[in-house]
């Protein structure tokens, strides 16, 4: 570590120490950490390096998973940073069904510390104007921008369209989220699109239905390679989490 590295760190510290305490947001004790204390933050479930390069399921050796061999998704490549259970789970909801909107900052700032790539812009997961009117807010809106800021990215809103308002995906069972997505989405920007490397940025895969949807759109409309940012991953199970980095 250099000098100016470590003044750095130790300059931080002494603000944070200065500031003033507040609630943990997961536990509700005390802090200076931000958001989540230092005990909340490392028990959150970071995946590991060892996952589906195309999925991000836990994957030996970081291998392509046996279901991606035999049905691979449209998009081409996944990255998420967590595995969607407790405690991380309570963040995505607060976020999500509670308008903890300062929560989306540290989802996004941990999911673009994972990021290795550089696509060409990031598309939100969008909602049907319906969907956005009731809930007030896109929430993988808030998170896409914050990432764009922090990677430097363009933010390419209005791309793409959601014009089916479908049943939430989590109200269906899994062989009938694939359907449901069908003629979903439309790409505005068709002459943008093509030859483009786009990253669709989403707050939690679960089946993949919504991102593979999505996907097959741009690369219809002629997208070169999609990406999938995620916050988090769902895991089955059985599927053991390799843990933290």
């Amino acid at each position: 570590m250099s000098i100016s590295q470590g003044f750095l760190l130790n300059s931080r510290a002494f603000i944070a120490r200065h500031l003033p305490a507040q609630p943990c947001l997961l536990c509700a004790a005390m802090s200076h950490d931000g958001l989540c204390c230092a005990a909340c933050r490392a028990a959150l479930p970071h995946l590991g390096a060892a996952t589906c390069p195309l999925c991000a399921r836990p994957a030996p050796g970081g291998a392509v998973c046996g279901q991606c061999l035999q049905h691979p998704p449209a998009f081409d490549r996944t990255i998420a940073a967590f595995a969607y259970r407790f405690p991380l789970d309570q963040l995505v909801k607060a976020l999500k069904f509670h308008e903890q909107l300062i929560v989306a900052d540290f989802l996004a700032d941990a999911l673009a510390a994972r990021i290795d790539t550089r696509p060409d812009g990031l598309i939100a997961m969008p909602l049907h104007p319906l969907r956005l009117r009731n809930r007030g807010f896109n929430q993988s809106q808030l998170l896409a921008a914050r990432v764009a800021q922090r990677l430097e990215l363009p933010l390419l809103s209005g791309w793409v369209e959601r014009v089916r308002d479908t049943p939430p995906q989590s109200s269906l069972p899994w062989a009938a989220r694939h359907r449901n997505l069908r003629g979903a989405f439309a790409v505005t920007r068709l002459a943008e699109v093509r030859g483009k490397h786009l990253a669709i940025v989403d707050d939690v895969m679960t089946s993949g239905a919504s991102l593979n949807a999505l996907a097959t759109a741009l690369k219809q409309a002629g997208a070169r390679e999609v990406s999938a940012w995620v916050v988090a991953r769902t895991l089955s199970p059985t599927e053991q989490n390799p843990g933290p980095l």
